[in-house]
């Protein structure tokens, strides 16, 4: 299982909150996290739309990446910080100029987000890197990952998929928990599930279903500036969540076989119950359903799961209430 926690834009454009997030991220377990790398001269325009008007802060879409840029030396001190604290440093590219700065970093892999799934260029500028990519399916339908998938084993190059749902935040009936096992079967590839559902059992369940990498977004606090706020878990839920996945991972990894009871015997002879009789009974009685009870332990009478056979049967010799019903104590 790989975990990544994405800060994303959840720093607002601070290094030093950047820094915070890497910080408090590194209590809770996860193995990564991920920023987004925009440089707004090489990915966006004036003419780009807000997805949705979030900001008082920001004229247009591109005053806002603009804002949210970090300059290459701080991006080093923030890698610098993930190292320190044993968490991989991962950046989605935006621009293929992105890619040049996230290479002379140094990265190890590359997340590809679910807009860019169909921008070959910029893929094809990352396969030139021989990195393994993590790539989000949220806008694309199958025919279109069809012919990614297609490019990048052409390419030659490692990859992984996860099913993702891009809503924010993603509501239940948008999970789309049921692709985890159709792109496991479609493309033969590792699969994981990229969160946007704001509830830290939305990971487990995707955990249990089969993902081994997951991605979801976090916040100190959900009621924070910025447009993926609500659709992010929270910081302090999160060590909890990886905790439950990791066991949930544990569980998957040791099946149980149901054809071996044996380490139950001991407590079979504890809960398991024999007949016993629930009235005095004089020698000769014919036994009812109705003169039958069943008591704890196993082993000092028929067991209770016998019943059958003992209807209809007569008493050897008188039982009292509550006695054992042996064989002895029958013709």
């Amino acid at each position: 299982m790989f975990i990544i926690a994405e800060i994303g834009q959840a720093h607002e454009g601070s290094l030093g909150l950047a820094i915070s997030y890497i910080e408090a991220l590194a209590k809770t377990g996860v193995d990564a996290v991920k920023f987004q790398m925009h440089i707004a001269e090489a990915e966006s325009s004036l003419s780009e739309p807000f997805r949705i008007k979030f900001s008082k802060q920001d004229a247009t879409r591109f005053d806002y990446w603009k804002r949210m840029e970090f300059t290459f030396e701080q991006w080093q001190i923030l890698k610098e910080c993930c190292e320190t604290n044993n968490l991989e440093f991962i950046v989605s590219p935006f621009s293929n100029l992105a890619v040049d700065q996230l290479e002379k970093l140094g990265v190890k892999r590359y997340k590809i987000g679910s807009g860019e799934v169909n921008n070959f260029l910029l893929l094809k500028k990352i396969s030139a890197t021989r990195k393994p990519i993590i790539l989000s399916s949220g806008m694309s339908s199958f025919a279109e990952l069809d012919k990614t998938v297609d490019f990048l084993k052409k390419e030659k190059i490692e990859f992984s998929i996860l099913q993702c749902t891009t809503s924010y935040p993603t509501t239940p009936e948008n999970y789309g928990l049921n692709v985890i096992s159709e792109l496991k079967e479609r493309y033969q590839v590792p699969v994981g599930f990229s969160d946007h559902s704001a509830n830290p059992s939305t990971c487990i369940a995707a955990t249990s279903l089969g993902a081994k990498i997951l991605e979801f977004h976090v916040v100190f606090d959900i009621n924070m500036f910025g447009p993926d706020s609500t659709s992010s878990v929270e910081i302090n839920q999160v060590a909890d969540m990886v905790q439950n996945i990791k066991a949930i991972e544990k569980a998957k990894n040791h099946p149980i076989d149901k054809n071996d009871n044996t380490q139950f015997n001991d407590l079979k002879s504890i809960f398991e119950k024999s007949l016993a009789v629930n009235k005095d009974l004089p020698k000769n009685h014919i036994l009812q359903f109705e003169d039958l009870e069943s008591k704890k332990p196993k082993g000092c009478g028929i067991n209770a799961s016998r019943f059958e056979e003992i209807i209809g049967q007569k008493l050897k010799k008188p039982l009292k209430k509550w006695d054992f019903l042996t064989e002895e104590s029958l013709h």
